[in-house]
């Protein structure tokens, strides 16, 4: 069983892991150089070591570590208990669900290994807004969507935001980073995916009309939100599609969006 360790100090070293979780511009700097990301709450902890990603420590208070117990049965780190003041003074906010566990990254594939036995998956350009990573990944998982890829300036699916959101979907789907953006999406079309960018632009088809689904292989491209895709982007894409809009609305939010046009890639095919 894990070695419970009771801490008292904001200060102690053995916490660094959570120091500073609010400094955004912080963590993605740290995390991502030191290998490390933070996931919060007892489902999506959990989530994570089902999906492989190796245990750093935990920090938890005294009602999680008792709640926890069988989990802890099973590992081999520290687990740090504290009060919930201690925690909030370490994380700078208040860890409403009481628990965070700290865990190594997984090297990331590269697009070409993800592309090989996909059929339908997601490229996202210039989406750094965790919360719209987090809800993409998370529609992603439940409509069945095989992969998705990343432009360079997209947000890191493992912030702890993104993961929360995603209530653990990003460990679910595996994705890759274009290193070279728009060029990469020539290895996307390469490997015989038909392009479909996905715009509110009213020379682009209805979702219906493009009819997904009875493609053999589709990468349905999404944008920043606001800003939509790029010109570079929208002129790499094979189609222009757009989601049918009522009462004057012009456009949906990313993740909502994201989560209507993987369905129209999914209908008419089993899922999973």
């Amino acid at each position: 069983m894990a070695e419970l360790i009771t801490v008292d100090d904001p200060g102690d070293p053995r916490l660094r892991d959570y120091t500073d979780l609010t400094d955004v511009e912080l963590r993605r700097r740290r995390e991502p150089a030191e290998g490390l990301f933070i996931a919060e709450g007892e489902k999506v902890i959990r989530r994570a070591l089902s999906a492989g990603y190796p245990l750093r420590s935990l920090l938890l208070s005294a009602k999680w570590a008792e709640a926890m117990r069988d989990l802890l049965a099973t590992l081999n780190a520290p687990v740090y208990v504290v009060d919930p003041g201690l925690a909030e003074r370490v994380t700078g906010y208040h860890v409403h669900r009481g628990a965070l566990a700290s865990l190594h990254r997984k090297p990331l594939p590269t697009a070409g290994e993800l592309l090989a036995d996909a059929r339908r998956v997601a490229v996202m350009e210039a989406v750094n807004d965790h919360t719209n990573i987090g809800a993409v990944f998370r529609s992603a998982a439940a409509l069945g969507m095989d992969a998705v890829l990343l432009s360079p300036d997209c947000a890191d699916p493992l912030y702890r935001r993104s993961v929360k959101v995603s209530m653990g979907a990003v460990f679910s789907v595996p994705y890759a980073r274009l290193d070279a953006w728009p060029r990469g999406l020539d290895a996307v079309r390469a490997a015989g995916f038909e392009l479909l960018a996905l715009t509110p632009d009213e020379k682009a088809v209805t979702l219906d009309e493009a009819a997904p689904h009875r493609l053999e292989r589709v990468a349905l491209m999404l944008g920043a939100e606001g800003t939509g895709l790029s010109r570079r982007a929208l002129a790499a894409a094979g189609t222009w599609v757009r989601i049918p809009m009522a009462h004057g609305v012009d456009s949906l939010n990313v993740g909502a969006a994201a989560a209507v046009a993987f369905y129209a890639v999914a209908s008419g095919r089993p899922v999973g």
